[in-house]
């Protein structure tokens, strides 16, 4: 006997990495410059050098076993306070080390928090489109996921729509912004509204309904505010990773950030500890802690990122396309010609053009595609799309 839903799980994996992985394999086959491999949020950026010296500096001045050994399951001390830091610097909190928690990067941090927030016939509500590991992340803590439909064509928050999900059973509305995978990113204004209907629904149900924000993509935005959710709504809970801020998916580092203001705070924050323990996280890793600790205040230089979301921007809706524009993250979210973003998928990978139809985030009719690649793989594929387009 097996657990049906781990297998159901297994049996049907991301179509994000099968897609990509399916694009390296046609670039083994053919030669890489002639596969157009838009699917994968891999940061491009290279890490920051800083990081780098970090480590050298780490492995030359810190005692071998306090590298390598276990910190506490909250994280080390050293590190949540240099992360307070780095945001009471930025924003004008009074965040304390004690209310935050180190995780593997942003995944385990939604994990864990959603195992906190799953009490019996609990429901998370969700705006689409997103990121379509929330829906195992929730399943799993034994909630149920629903989906608002999403805001099209700006894709901020059809307030209606949300309105209309919540109910008394109703624990949290996941938050993301800039947006994975529009690149929108949520206005002051919409927060602010998003809040007040929070507020009076709260008051309704008699208990909160928090925010998760998860916001792997934070640093990753160009020209516009990217508000902190906790100074606008005290019912936050943050998920944060320094995957893409910094280039370091691989070393799996990030947070959880619960305010003491928030309601029911420090039974929210030992739920968190407890929903890490169930999924089986037992600390971060020690050595990228201590980095961590180092290099919480770097930003990247977007400058590259810039330049491909305004070429791919600017390139598509000449020849026509209707494309949400992106003023966050490295993604771009395209409606698709003909409005099946599966069939056009198909036709693009004809021609070795590699993107991810739009059903698993929610906007059936739109595909996503990743800038987060060369200037000049863009600037090879748009004869494609135009050819594309034109058929």
């Amino acid at each position: 006997m097996i657990n049906e839903l781990a297998y159901a799980l297994g049996d049907n994996g991301c179509c994000i990495r099968e897609i990509a992985e399916f694009g390296a394999k046609r670039a083994a086959e053919i030669g890489k410059d002639k596969v157009f491999n838009f699917t994968i949020g891999n940061p491009s950026l290279p890490t920051p050098p800083e990081v780098a010296d970090a480590v050298k500096a780490i492995l030359e001045d810190t005692d071998n076993l306090a590298i390598h050994s276990y910190t506490p399951a909250v994280g080390d001390g050293a590190c949540r306070q240099a992360i307070a830091d780095d945001l009471n610097h930025r924003f004008g909190t009074h965040i304390s080390a004690d209310e935050l928690y180190i995780t593997c990067g942003a995944s385990p941090a939604l994990a864990a928090t959603f195992h906190a927030l799953a009490f019996p016939n609990a429901e998370i509500v969700t705006i689409a489109p997103f990121f379509m590991e929330y829906r195992p992340f929730v399943e799993s803590a034994g909630a149920k996921l629903v989906v608002v439909p999403a805001d099209i064509p700006d894709f901020q928050i059809n307030f209606e729509a949300v309105e209309q999900a919540l109910n008394p059973n109703t624990a949290a509305i996941i938050v993301n912004s800039p947006n994975n995978p529009s690149g929108t990113v949520y206005t002051r204004q919409t927060l602010e509204k998003l809040a007040d209907l929070l507020r009076r629904k709260a008051e309704e149900y008699g208990h909160p309904i928090y925010i998760v924000a998860d916001e792997p993509y934070r640093e990753l935005a160009y020209g516009v505010e990217v508000p902190f959710v906790p100074t606008i709504y005290k019912d936050t809970v943050v998920c944060y990773s320094y995957s893409k801020s910094l280039t370091l998916p691989g070393e799996r580092i990030g947070y959880i950030y619960v305010p003491k203001a928030a309601t029911d705070s420090k039974a929210l924050y030992t739920a968190v500890c407890g929903g890490s323990r169930a999924i089986g996280h037992i600390c971060a890793p020690s050595l990228w802690q201590k980095v961590i600790t180092r290099c919480a205040h770097l930003r990247p230089d977007l400058t590259e990122y810039d330049r491909n979301r305004t070429l791919l921007y600017e390139g598509l809706t000449q020849m026509g396309y209707t494309v949400a524009k992106p003023d966050g993250a490295f993604y771009l979210f395209v409606q698709a010609p003909g409005g099946d973003s599966v069939a056009f998928a198909r036709k693009a990978m004809e021609l070795d053009l590699f993107i991810v139809p739009g059903d698993d985030f929610g906007c059936p009719e739109y595909f996503r595609m990743c800038y987060c690649v060369s200037h000049e793989t863009i600037e090879k594929s748009l004869p494609l799309f135009r050819k594309l387009i034109e058929a």
